[in-house]
């Protein structure tokens, strides 16, 4: 039989241990209400958005929970296989991915078969989930003109028009930067791609624009997006140079662009797609959203 003194040192580490749970939980609890006063407080000007391949080690229910909290609507860059996910915590895929590869894209005209097939699977999954962008490329250059990758790839957009018509989706291709990241990129200056939603002359083909890369390539951005906001139906981040956190470390100062998207009267969304340097991605996460949120 235990002893008296026994039996209260018991009681009493019993009673340390409730009242640290205790403890824990109201702490619990307290961030939980900071990170939902955070949510409630984004101004509902822009739409906030991530890309999920910058957070590889945070699981995709884990960054719904975080990206939730801190006011994100959107999780994107994911195929069909992740979208109820989403769904389950409230978020929508603001730009659906998973037809095609950056590199092979509209400018080869052995291509289009194989991608009007691809996007005809695609795309009433799309719509059936109630998404309403989906990503597309240019693919590279290897020595083709430009001139040729344009007349290309309007010829294969215009034969995916009617789908994405049918579908109510918008195809959206990427403008990227060929000096950095992917070298012999085709679609990568602005002209060039307001050039082909010109040719393509339909309200359900517009660009990615993105800041980072075009920062890169040609810079002028806000003043870009002033002149040619009407062919730009998604936005994505990143610090230039070196694509992190989109503070002041770097040179693009996203307040006044996000200013100019908004006086765009844009609806969509903007994804921060920058690799967190720090140890703590979801506070590098919880900045962009704060710096973006205009």
């Amino acid at each position: 039989m235990n002893s008296p003194l026994s039996r209260r040192s018991a009681l009493g580490r019993l009673a340390a241990g409730t009242a640290a749970t205790t403890v824990a939980a109201h702490l619990g609890a307290r961030l939980q209400a900071a990170e939902e006063a955070l949510a409630a407080g984004v101004k509902g000007r822009i739409n906030h958005s991530v890309c999920k391949w910058c957070y590889p080690k945070i699981d995709l229910e884990d960054l719904c929970q975080a990206g939730k909290a801190m006011g994100l609507s959107s999780i994107e860059l994911l195929g069909p296989k992740d979208w109820p996910t989403l769904k389950k915590y409230g978020l929508t895929c603001a730009m659906a991915s998973e037809v095609d590869s950056i590199g092979y894209g509209f400018n080869r005209l052995e291509h289009h078969d194989d991608l009007l097939q691809k996007f005809g699977v695609a795309l009433p999954k799309a719509a059936d989930a109630g998404l309403k962008n989906y990503i597309c490329f240019s693919g590279n250059r290897k020595g083709m003109s430009d001139e040729q990758g344009l007349e290309n790839c309007a010829i294969g957009l215009k034969r995916l028009m009617p789908l994405a018509e049918k579908h109510n989706l918008v195809i959206c291709m990427e403008l990227l930067n060929s000096r950095v990241n992917h070298p012999d990129y085709m679609c990568d200056h602005s002209a060039w791609g307001v050039e082909l939603c010109k040719r393509v002359g339909s309200e359900h083909f517009k660009l990615l624009y993105d800041i980072y890369h075009m920062q890169i390539m040609e810079g002028d951005v806000i003043a870009t997006i002033k002149k040619n906001h009407q062919y730009f139906a998604h936005y994505h981040t990143g610090g230039v140079p070196g694509r992190n956190e989109i503070d002041e470390s770097q040179e693009i100062y996203y307040p006044a662009v996000m200013q100019a998207i908004v006086a765009t009267g844009f609806k969509g969304h903007v994804a921060q797609e920058f690799i967190p340097k720090r140890p703590d991605a979801l506070a590098s996460l919880r900045q962009g959203v704060r710096i973006c949120d205009v």
